[in-house]
């Protein structure tokens, strides 16, 4: 087994487990053992834990926003739907089998505090999606693209907090309040674009000839 097959089957067992159960409870003899390689290749490929959970981190981070783009396009080519196919997209995931909340969130709740690089991917993970969800709100035409595209993101947040805590359906929640955010974005750049109402000026009325 090559050092490039080896890494494949180690992040592919880290990512199984890491996100299951935690980083703190999977060891790298566990992991050894799942991915089928010697600790010596594990150790080859990630000389520390931190290395292999940052890895494990970024490659996650590609694939899932890679999913989420994939899937709003397809979904729809209306560039005022396309945020809210965010949400659909989100009901989909909350429904998988294994479903554990935001990898990064877990990561960073777990060692943020001790580990600057798990800070690091986090961070840039969350950067990376309020650019994406930013750039939609943007080519939709709504009004003041940043805000919204951050309130957006509160929302998506949340949304994913919520089912990997108490579990239901919030997507269609996040998703209607969102449409309201949308729509009053929307008003608002419409209104924006009309510019300054100019009134008439209003002649005087005549004085009636008594001065009454």
């Amino acid at each position: 087994m090559d050092l490039d097959e080896a890494r494949t089957r180690i992040l592919d067992a880290a990512e199984k487990l890491f996100y299951a159960r935690g980083v703190q409870a999977v060891g790298m003899d566990e992991l050894r053992g799942a991915a089928g390689v010697s600790l010596k290749r594990l150790y080859q490929c990630f000389p520390a834990k931190r290395d292999l959970v940052e890895a494990y981190l970024r490659r996650r981070d590609g694939r899932w926003r890679a999913a989420l783009a994939e899937y709003v396009d397809a979904r729809t080519d209306d560039p005022a739907a396309r945020p809210l196919a965010v949400f659909d997209w989100l009901g989909d995931w909350f429904a998988e089998p294994g479903f554990r909340g935001c990898a990064f969130a877990n990561a960073y709740g777990e060692l943020g505090a001790a580990s600057d690089g798990v800070g690091r991917v986090a961070r840039e993970h969350k950067s990376a999606l309020l650019a994406y969800v930013t750039g939609l709100v943007r080519a939709a035409g709504a009004g003041q693209p940043e805000l919204l595209g951050g309130q957006l993101v509160l929302l998506i947040d949340g949304a994913i907090a919520g089912a990997a805590l108490r579990g239901g359906a919030p997507a269609p929640e996040a998703r209607a309040a969102a449409a309201v955010l949308m729509a009053s974005a929307a008003g608002g750049a419409a209104g924006a674009g009309r510019g300054p109402t100019v009134r008439e000026p209003v002649e005087p009325a005549a004085t009636p000839p008594n001065g009454t």
